[in-house]
This record gives C-alpha cells, structure tokens and sequence, in this order.
C-alpha cells in the first residue's frame, strides 16, 4: 500500500548541472491529505528556465502560479493551503512580495513565516515560497 504520492520526480544533477548534485526529489508530496510543496520560485515547471530575473514582485507572481499548479495537479487548490513559508534575500522586498502572495490567498488566512536569507539555490533568485496545504475529502 502506498501512503504517498510524489508529484513531478526529478534529479538535481538535471535541475543543477553545474553544481554537480545526485539527489532524487520532486516537486510535491501528497501524504494522506497533507500536500507538501517544494519550496517554488521564478522557475517554469516545465522547461526549468528561470523568469523574472531581478524583479522580486514577478518572482513572487510566477512562484504562486507554481503553487496553484501544482496543487491543482495534487486534487487540490489554493483554498487549501494551510502554511506558507517565505524566503526573500532581501526584507526590502517584503512589502511587494507580500501583497502579491496576499492576492493570490485572499480570504484563505494561512499561518505564514517570512524569512530573510543571505542567499537561495540560485543566485537570481530572490523569493522562495513554501506551501502546506491540505487535499479536500
């Protein structure tokens, strides 16, 4: 019996190939009814390309549409999201960042952390979002 399901498996030495990694992982975790993200950033799903670059707001935007996507694709959706962890390199970023996660969860009230960082997975990345949410019975 399997008690969880991982959506979009994938490989870091495909995601990171300059950093030389091996690690298997994948963009969200449905266990039970719990639904673990990944921690999302200005990054297609789908062709890896990096979008926004050095505009944090348009980072936020594109991480959120990752989220939704991806809940989606878990039987989920944005309603659902329990707990959000945001990561910005910068805290003068934090009043756009904020606003635009605040559109998208409007009338959800999740608990939320925010956290400002020395630095993410990549260095054009300034915003990293981190979801918990929950599948509907």
């Amino acid at each position: 019996m399997t008690v969880h399901t991982r959506i979009r498996k994938f490989n870091t030495k495909d995601t990171y190939p300059e950093q030389k990694l091996d690690n298997d992982l994948c963009q969200a975790v449905v266990a039970g009814n719990t639904i673990y993200l990944r921690g999302q950033v200005a990054q297609d799903l789908d062709t890896r390309e990096n979008v926004a670059v050095g505009d944090a707001t348009g980072q936020a935007e594109k991480a959120m549409s990752n989220v939704a996507q991806l809940l989606k694709e878990c039987g989920s959706s944005l309603e659902h999201v329990c707990k959000i962890t945001i990561y910005l390199t910068d805290v003068r970023h934090r009043e756009a960042v904020y606003r635009v996660c605040g559109k998208w969860l409007k009338g959800v009230f999740p608990v939320s952390t925010g956290l400002t960082v020395v630095a993410l997975a990549r260095p054009e990345w300034l915003v990293e979002i981190d979801i918990i949410a929950v599948k509907p019975e």
